[in-house]
């Protein structure tokens, strides 16, 4: 129980002297980024999507 108590201290410990947080400034960029970066991957997955769906529908005569 002993090695627990000592890692929880030291994780806090940790969290408050070591760990570098974002400014709130920094986290609203970085996540408009990844949103933006989303957004992209999306597009780009749903018009693979709709292509290979008309090639398949040609090769296969579906429609």
């Amino acid at each position: 129980m002993e090695k627990i108590k000592l890692y929880v201290q030291e994780s806090y410990n940790e969290l408050l002297t070591k760990v570098t947080w974002p400014t709130w400034s920094n986290l609203q960029a970085t996540t408009i980024v990844v949103l933006v970066g989303l957004a992209i991957f999306t597009v780009i997955v749903f018009l693979m999507d709709a292509i290979s769906k008309a090639v398949l529908n040609l090769i296969y005569g579906i429609g």
